[in-house]
């Protein structure tokens, strides 16, 4: 298929692009490098430098042979936006062209403004373009378990079906989402659904845990083709983070009592749903959510691991439980369905403790290059 990625120079675009180039797909990655600005602005650079989009196509040439398509521009504008889709006329389109950082999100008025426009107008734009320029391209997007919160209920896959006063309807599952950013992606999903309904659009929503990892199949021993790799607050996963912080000697930082708990998935089977999911397709008028983890952990589990793995390399790790500065319950009932994905086809990579010694052995090549400053910047919700 001819597939547009948006976002295609983040920790998740730029690996998407080469595992869909590398199983016979024709790529186009699109980027404005907003996340790298932010990046530099906030003083949180990745773990290592990452060659701009030009670079990493080419040296994905060089090991491949496959070509991946450039283009640099700002999704929001609507004149760019059409160019690219009346250009490349996708089969599918991913959608991780949004501003990523919850605690980014909540840091002051104008991180707020910059999110909702960004991740609002990007998505706009993507449901215009293919409504006007390719009715049959099928929409991916990325969303995550975050907007879904933390009911006392089972999470079912994106749908709920309520019986009331004798009647039976089946409706979008509750969101009740922790942060603005987690909020965009709820009217994401809104404005998604809206054009189904109205449209006929075709759309698959990932509601995608955090993630975590560094290697995948296609950049093994490549560090010209490694993604992003961030362990500050504002654009660092939890898994990642810790994993930095122990290696530089950094007390593990638990907001509060450590039992909040997530869904967790490994970078590879991110690659891995994309793929199922742009290859087997929603129908037109349909739109599909998938709950895209594979394994629950609370944070205090996670510190655990790393932990035990520090114990392991000969490295003492600390564990520090800090005021909380998220609104958020630490304490509760957390039972997501995901079967879908599986249903389709998922072969989940697992947290092992091989898997957690291996990504700490790595991190611990670049040791040298860890900022502590950055890792905890006290981004508070309440402020």
């Amino acid at each position: 298929m001819k597939t547009l990625i948006l976002g295609g120079d983040g920790y998740l675009g730029w690996p998407t692009a080469m595992h869909l180039s590398a199983h016979g797909h024709e790529v186009m990655v699109v980027d404005n490098y907003l996340r790298r600005n932010l990046s530099r602005e906030t003083d949180s650079d990745p773990l290592f430098d990452v060659p701009n989009l030009h670079c990493r196509s080419e040296s994905w040439l060089q090991k491949s042979g496959n070509n991946i398509e450039v283009r640099i521009g700002d999704l929001t504008d609507w004149e760019f936006s059409k160019d690219v889709f009346n250009e490349f006329k996708p089969d599918a389109v991913v959608h991780y062209a949004e501003q990523p950082s919850a605690p980014y999100s909540m840091k002051n008025r104008n991180t707020a403004d910059l999110t909702l426009k960004n991740n609002l107008f990007v998505t706009f734009n993507i449901i215009q373009a293919v409504h006007e320029i390719v009715p049959d391209c099928h929409i991916v997007k990325l969303g995550t378990m975050g907007e879904y919160g933390t009911p006392n209920i089972d999470i079912e896959e994106g749908w709920l079906h309520v019986e009331h006063k004798g009647r039976k309807q089946k409706f979008l599952y509750p969101r009740a989402a922790g942060s603005l950013y987690h909020t965009t992606k709820v009217l994401d999903t809104d404005l998604l659904w809206f054009y189904v309904r109205t449209w006929g659009l075709r759309v698959t929503d990932l509601m995608q845990g955090p993630v975590y990892g560094l290697e995948t199949y296609e950049n093994v021993g490549e560090e010209a083709l490694l993604s992003f790799f961030n362990y500050d607050e504002y654009f660092g996963t939890v898994i990642n983070r810790f994993m930095v912080q122990a290696i530089a000697g950094y007390p593990l930082t638990v907001y509060g009592k450590g039992g909040q708990i997530r869904g967790y998935l490994n970078i590879k089977d991110t690659l891995q749903c994309v793929k199922l999911s742009i290859e087997k397709p929603a129908e037109a008028g349909e739109m599909r959510v998938f709950n895209q983890f594979v394994e629950t952990f609370s944070v205090n589990e996670i510190a655990s691991l790393v932990k035990k793995s520090g114990e392991r390399l000969g490295i003492d790790v600390e564990v520090q439980n800090l005021p909380n500065p998220r609104i958020e319950m630490e304490e509760h009932y957390y039972n997501p369905i995901h079967s879908a994905l599986e249903n389709l086809g998922l072969k989940p990579h697992l947290l092992t403790e091989e898997v957690v010694d291996n990504m700490m052995k790595l991190i611990l090549t670049y040791k040298d290059r860890i900022k502590t400053n950055c890792i905890f910047r006290g981004v508070k919700w309440d402020r």
